[in-house]
């Protein structure tokens, strides 16, 4: 259990927390969601008393253990990936790490074989013995193969890093864990792998994350962090945002009757208070308008962008024919001989472990990258935009203001007016709208290049891990506005909703060539289990 007890803190006049009283217990696993810069990560730091508040105090149980998710990267770099594991837990480390020093002394005295008996003992209760197999059960669930267990970290490219520091903070069954964005970098399976582990955990779990089908999967309660508040809702994320809306609008519908009846009051007031016949009547309600109390409705710091996209005109019978494409990069065959064709209506989800070979498949059909082999074909009715994954290049010009970039974008002639009101929609009001492009944070750069393709009025549109860097809010009308685009959509995500709500077809890239389903996401995995079942049944079937 872990309890914060009248938590406050403030960056000048910002007030980021206030009065906050919440008591985390064991056998739950709460999401803390709000907005970017509400505070999610702050407040997993004061958990941590890696950030000291102003005011108010963090508790645990004696002797609970908490593991944090690391976000240094290079902290580990000389050691081993498994020792790196083993780290997670700093008490079994340090007997092992001594331990291990004792045993290879030349030396050896009977003080030191004392000392030894006293360390094999902790470590025997501390389940050191079990500890390397604990570790590679954790690295084989995140996708890191055992060969690669006695790599150094500095080996690893930053994919396989992030898992290993995932690992690190599940290793040892910690007290309570805190998650800052734990499915950053994974691919779906090892995402299941978690989701599954946290199912079966059954300590004190608190996760920052934007993944909403992970959050319905292990949460079940939501902390929300609004108004310098955090309120918990019993439930998952789906629970929660449709308790909240519901809450919203009582609050809402509240407001508007007391208001209204506040009117009446005060126009019956106006009128018959010099009438010395209804003076009675206008002074009984001067007392109801004192007692009417009229609540009004906080600034919430969540915002949603406006996000639809809305095509010039609609594709004709001929949208894209990709014949026998074919890339290497670096030695590696990315596909070979790719052929497929998109139809109307298409709504394709490209999935796959390898990352870089949608990105490079994206960027040949956006003219970007030249292929080895082969040839595609844009239909004559179709105008495409290009959503990159990395998007540093849209960027290279630090001195130019939002309105301005935007407006190279935008139809000629296009008034400052019309762009000023567009970045408005995009949550970039007033002042905001004339920040210059070198200050834009991750999220801010996202929300600019889905401004450019909503200004290019496309009927195709072609977006590689969109989702990157926004908040829920923003991500949530990203998928509105693909769920209601009604053209064509070629994209990758990890977002397991997104990909579930928004596409209709499916198409696996994999070392053998594609697997092409016309069905949903979630439809097309349960088709992947289906199959591994039946082939481990035929197997069964044959060892039998």
């Amino acid at each position: 259990m872990i309890t914060a007890t009248d938590i406050a803190l403030s960056y000048g006049k910002r007030v980021i927390f206030k009065d906050v009283n919440i008591k985390f217990t064991p056998g739950n696993c709460y999401g803390l969601i709000g907005a970017n810069g509400a505070g999610k990560s702050t407040f997993l730091k004061i958990l941590s008393n890696q950030l000291d508040p102003d005011s108010g105090h963090v508790s645990t149980g004696r002797r609970m253990r908490i593991a944090v998710l690391s976000q240094d990267q290079f902290a580990f770099d000389e050691y081993t990936v498994s020792n790196t594991v083993i780290m997670g837990h700093k008490k079994l480390y340090k007997v092992m790490a001594e331990r291990e020093a004792l045993y290879a002394k030349a030396d050896f005295t009977d003080e030191d074989g004392i000392r030894s008996g006293e360390l094999e003992a902790k470590f025997g209760a501390m389940n050191g013995y079990e500890a390397e197999a604990e570790a590679g059960v954790l690295l084989s669930g995140l996708g890191i193969p055992e060969e690669m267990s006695q790599k150094r970290m500095k080996e690893l490219d930053g994919s396989d890093k992030v898992r290993v520091l995932l690992a690190q903070t599940l290793f040892g069954n910690p007290d309570i864990l805190l998650l800052d964005e734990p499915t950053n970098q994974l691919d779906l399976k090892s995402i299941k792998w978690l989701e599954d582990f946290l199912a079966r955990f059954h300590n004190t779990v608190i996760i920052v994350s934007h993944d909403r089908h992970f959050l319905n999967q292990v949460c079940t309660h939501m902390a929300d962090i609004d108004y310098g508040k955090i309120q918990v809702y019993v439930g998952n994320y789906d629970f929660w945002y449709e308790s909240s809306q519901l809450h919203f609008r009582q609050k809402e519908t509240e407001s508007k009757k007391a208001k209204a009846k506040a009117e009446q009051l005060k126009e019956f007031i106006q009128r018959f208070s010099s009438n010395a016949s209804k003076a009675k009547q206008a002074t009984s309600r001067k007392k109801l308008l004192e007692k009417l109390t009229i609540e009004s409705m906080p600034n919430s710091s969540r915002k949603y962008p406006y996000i639809v996209f809305k095509p010039e005109r609609p594709c004709g019978d001929i949208i894209l024919e990709i014949d026998g494409l074919s890339k290497t990069i670096d030695g590696v065959c990315l596909f070979d001989d790719l052929t497929l064709t998109v139809n109307r209506g298409d709504k394709i989800a490209f999935v796959g472990t390898n990352s870089l070979a949608k990105t490079t498949l994206f960027q040949i059909l956006a003219g970007e990258l030249e292929p080895d082999k082969g040839t595609f074909r844009w239909g004559v009715t179709i105008k495409n935009s290009y959503f990159p994954k990395e998007n540093s290049d849209y960027f290279n010009d630090d001195e130019l203001e939002l309105v301005t970039w935007l407006r190279q974008f935008a139809p000629p002639k296009t008034d400052e007016g019309f762009i000023r009101g567009f970045l408005g929609k995009m949550l970039f009001s007033g002042e905001e709208a004339m920040k210059k492009t070198s200050v834009l944070s991750g999220g801010e750069r996202v929300r600019c290049m889905l401004s450019k393709m909503m200004l290019s009025h496309s009927n195709a549109l072609i977006l590689d891990e969109p989702t990157n860097h926004l908040d829920l809010e923003s991500i949530t009308s990203l998928n509105n506005g693909l769920i209601s685009f009604s053209e064509i959509v070629l994209f990758a995500s990890h977002d397991h909703q997104f990909v579930s709500t928004v596409a209709n077809r499916i198409i696996e890239i994999t070392p053998d060539g594609i697997t092409d389903a016309m069905m949903n996401f979630d439809e097309y995995l349960a088709m992947k289990e289906a199959d591994i079942s039946d082939e481990n049944y035929y197997l069964d079937r044959q060892a039998a």
